[in-house]
């Protein structure tokens, strides 16, 4: 990726894109979340609706994963698509610039009420941080979260 893309999109997809802050900010208002903050308290910032990206560049309707992937510190979740592809967003901006890397910049994957997902592997860890790649695929891809209790506190600095 180039300095200027902050967001690669490929995979089975009929458009892999490498995507530019201003591609984002260009997307239509209907897949835009001006103030995520109206959607969880939170979360600052604004957003694209995945639904909207997948769109874009033709997701293939019979993929049935997505791997959300940061290189920035080497984190990656795949995870099922259906139960997000009208749920999450992803935050790119805050005050009018690249969403900073103190708050998971340059793009941050969010799933509002992970919870209520209902696949067992959609987890607080799928809100992927630091986001700079994603891939629609036909199977499971590369994934690192956690894979018990004491993994997870220590990912996130509770031990």
């Amino acid at each position: 990726m180039d300095e200027k893309t902050i967001l690669k999109i490929e995979g089975e997809v009929k458009r892999p894109s490498m995507m530019t802050f201003n591609d984002l900010e260009q997307l239509d208002a209907s897949v835009q979340i001006v103030d995520v903050s109206a959607v969880d308290p939170s979360r600052q910032g604004g957003a694209v609706r995945l639904s909207g990206l997948l769109e874009l560049v033709g997701a293939s309707p019979d993929a049935p994963f997505i791997g959300i992937h940061s290189s920035h510190d080497d984190f990656h979740a795949s995870v099922p698509l259906e139960e997000l592809r009208e749920r999450a967003f992803l935050i790119y901006r805050l005050d009018g610039q690249v969403l900073p890397r103190e708050k998971g910049g340059p793009v941050r994957f969010y799933i509002p009420d992970h919870a209520s997902c209902k696949a067992d592997d959609i987890d607080e860890c799928a809100n992927v941080k630091f986001v700079d790649h994603i891939e629609i695929t036909n199977q499971r891809g590369f994934d690192n979260r956690p894979q018990d209790e004491e993994e997870h506190a220590k990912l996130h600095g509770h031990q």
